[in-house]
């Protein structure tokens, strides 16, 4: 009776220069080391430079340090964050309809829970808040202190480029609940097309947080 291979999967972080074959060159690399390449995700353009998540599998847990040598061995090249995939991969546009999807089907009442719920998995964040006049109404991990993030964001917002100086902050305005939701995620930095992503999550669900069936509302008192 025949057994399926194991097979380890990696999600790869790689910065490349923003010149044609480098991708090819990464993804050649990586089959040299008997992986396959089995997603691609473009998470910032820009100075020259492309940031791409690759999902990896690989046929043994061990290949990993040698693949990420083949990699950082191609000149201009380098590997910003490496992480075993739990469960199996979302597209990060699928999920974050999915996760939308969900708390439009959610009652009222559990709408709010569903959206924290749902921003954290969006964000693989270690810790989510909805904050609304300086309360936290959910919250999920060890959050911090809301003024404190609270300032962040309003430094933020007098920033060109805010992700700069938010590297590990995720946020985005509610303005039909009238609050705010923030995200942190240390261990790895966060890129423009993430941020893009959980803006458009929190537009389509921000409406349904204040809606009900009838009419009224529900989920964040107005």
């Amino acid at each position: 009776m025949s057994t399926l291979p194991l097979v380890h999967t990696v999600v790869v972080r790689v910065w490349l220069p923003d010149r044609p074959g480098a991708l090819g060159q990464v993804a050649s690399r990586v089959g040299a080391v008997k992986g396959d390449v089995l997603a691609i995700e473009i998470l910032e353009v820009g100075g020259g430079r492309v940031i791409d998540e690759l999902v990896v599998a690989l046929p043994d847990e061990e290949l990993v340090d040698l693949m990420v040598n083949e990699v950082h061995a191609i000149d201009g090249v380098s590997v910003e964050h490496v992480r075993p995939l739990d469960g199996g991969y979302s597209d990060g546009g699928l999920l974050a309809l999915s996760l939308a999807a969900e708390v439009a089907e959610a009652g009222a009442g559990e709408r709010l829970d569903r959206f924290a719920d749902a921003v954290q998995r969006l964000t693989e964040s270690e810790w989510t808040m909805v904050v609304r006049d300086g309360d936290v109404v959910a919250g999920r991990g060890e959050i911090p202190n809301a003024e404190f993030v609270a300032s962040l964001m309003a430094g933020s917002r007098h920033l060109l480029d805010p992700g700069q100086e938010t590297a590990d902050l995720f946020w985005s305005d509610l303005p039909h609940a009238r609050a705010w939701v923030a995200a942190g995620r240390p261990d790895r930095p966060i890129h423009e097309r993430e941020r893009v992503r959980l803006d458009l999550f929190t537009r389509v669900a921000d409406p349904l947080l204040v809606a009900r069936a009838d009419g009224a509302t529900g989920g964040v008192d107005p």
